[in-house]
């Protein structure tokens, strides 16, 4: 059975949510479950002009004896960067307590998390893939965060903007469509192409009536 966190640790994370609500790292969104602060819940977003410009949600799981002791680290959204629901080896997290130093928070934590992400260094559950993969995942991330009943209770902000961004993109496709459809009725007749396919049906047509004949 796990231990129940101590009353430092319960201290430490209470604190360290009261100071990322008002002071939010770049690019990340954090918080703890209502019913067990050990267990936090974060959403990576905003990374424009890069393969991950889509929204990453995971798992921080602190040990009942944090900050002496550092967290499990996991990303949840398919991403092309990090295997999905796996615990993730770097400095910060529990593959590497010799190198945990009780200084770092939940803010330094997501922020080397963030920075190993675009990085292009490999790690036990990091996995290869290419920036057009990455792109599309990150384009497919946004229904796939909504349609978890998790991230929808906990980000709700979030949420809404993902919708409104998907609105958005639904109304990008079809104004494409409709305007690829009016260049095609634009686009002067190619006379070339129409003789070759005409004598191609004349020929055809003569052939059959040849045979039939």
């Amino acid at each position: 059975m796990t231990p129940s966190p101590t009353k430092e640790c319960i201290r430490r994370l209470q604190r360290e949510y009261q100071q990322i609500q008002k002071n939010p790292p770049p690019n990340i969104s954090a918080r703890p479950l209502e019913n067990n602060i050990t267990t936090w819940y974060y959403v990576i977003h905003s990374l424009t002009d890069t393969p991950y410009s889509g929204y990453y949600f995971g798992k921080i799981q602190f040990p009942y004896n944090y900050p002496y002791k550092p967290p499990s680290i996991l990303m949840l959204t398919p991403n092309g960067r990090f295997h999905v629901n796996q615990r993730l080896c770097l400095s910060m997290s529990d593959f590497h307590p010799e190198s945990w130093n009780p200084m770092w928070s939940v803010s330094s934590i997501l922020t080397g998390l963030l920075s190993f992400m675009q990085e292009d260094k490999s790690t036990h559950g990091s996995i290869e893939c290419s920036d057009p993969k990455r792109r599309q995942l990150a384009q497919e991330s946004l229904q796939w965060n909504i349609n978890q009943a998790l991230f929808r209770e906990l980000f709700p902000e979030l949420t809404e903007r993902i919708k409104e961004e998907l609105t958005h993109s639904v109304f990008r496709e079809k104004r494409k469509q409709k305007e690829q459809r009016e260049r095609q009725l634009n686009e002067p007749l190619d006379w070339s192409r129409f003789f070759m396919y005409f004598g191609v049906f004349v020929m055809a047509g003569m052939v059959i009536f040849y045979i039939a004949w």
